[in-house]
């Protein structure tokens, strides 16, 4: 099953291009170097102990420092749905390294993430402060202890995000769901909610954020830079509740479908 066929919108020229880079890398500077020292000092506190509107401190510092990355990058936040409290498992089809800041910026959620990420400049380290729990790919040693883990926080009342693809794709398609991931949510007893993530009116922008072919992390980040503003939806989807879905891997198709199905929707 294959999502809408998008395309990615044009840049408006070097010219337009230019000028977003004149107004986005100052916004960018000033967002790494004045925003995130004392974000970093916030979140390395006790600030998950301060309670701020049933949200605590850490989450409502990450949640600003990664909208704020969002919009330095033109990129429009818009949530559709509401996320659930508590122990929620939240899967989402995986389309840039811009997700985690996406679902970040609406909801504060440990993500289990490739390990290469955790080397990455600034988004490596915030992930890192973000409760990120880092799996090896290809490594079922480093998997049984990322299920471990995600298991004891989702029994602790904390929420966990996941890319059950395994890895970003070039935006035109969802991939399929690996199933074994979802035993977190299995063994814990608690729900899980799927979340589509869709970049631009209708899609437009899913393979223009996407990684292109032989692209690296630095290269895509500093085309995204430059790219045109687009609206960023992030759909929060009717959950799957224990006993609703016969085992993982009847949770993991229910997901990927409702995920399918909202990203070919308004």
């Amino acid at each position: 099953m294959r999502s809408p066929t998008v395309t990615a919108a044009p840049a408006g020229g070097r010219l337009a291009r230019a000028g977003r880079y004149a107004l986005r890398v100052p916004m960018l500077l000033w967002h790494v170097f004045i925003h995130l020292p004392p974000v970093m000092i916030g979140i390395a506190l006790p600030s998950d102990r301060v309670d701020i509107g049933g949200e605590s401190l850490r989450a409502r510092l990450v949640r600003f420092w990664q909208g704020g990355l969002m919009r330095v990058f033109g990129m429009r936040m818009r949530q559709v749905g509401r996320p659930l409290p508590g122990g929620v498992m939240f899967v989402a089809n995986h389309v840039s390294w811009m997700d985690i800041s996406a679902l970040h910026s609406q909801r504060m959620m440990g993500f289990v993430a490739k390990q290469e990420i955790d080397g990455w400049p600034v988004v490596g380290r915030m992930a890192r402060r973000g409760e990120t729990i880092f799996h090896e790919r290809g490594s079922q040693e480093s998997l049984g202890g990322v299920l471990e883990a995600m298991i004891k926080r989702l029994r602790e009342g904390r929420p966990v995000g996941v890319f059950p693809e395994g890895r970003t794709r070039d935006g035109a398609e969802v991939g399929p769901f690996h199933a074994r991931i979802f035993l977190a949510a299995v063994e814990a007893g608690v729900p899980v909610q799927p979340v589509a993530l869709r970049y631009g009116a209708g899609g437009e922008g899913q393979r223009a954020v996407a990684f292109q072919p032989r692209e690296n992390f630095a290269q895509n980040f500093l085309r995204l830079l430059g790219e045109p503003s687009r609206v960023v939806d992030v759909v929060f989807l009717e959950p799957i509740v224990p006993g609703q879905a016969d085992g993982r891997a009847a949770i993991a198709k229910l997901a990927r479908e409702r995920i399918v199905e909202a990203l070919a929707g308004p």
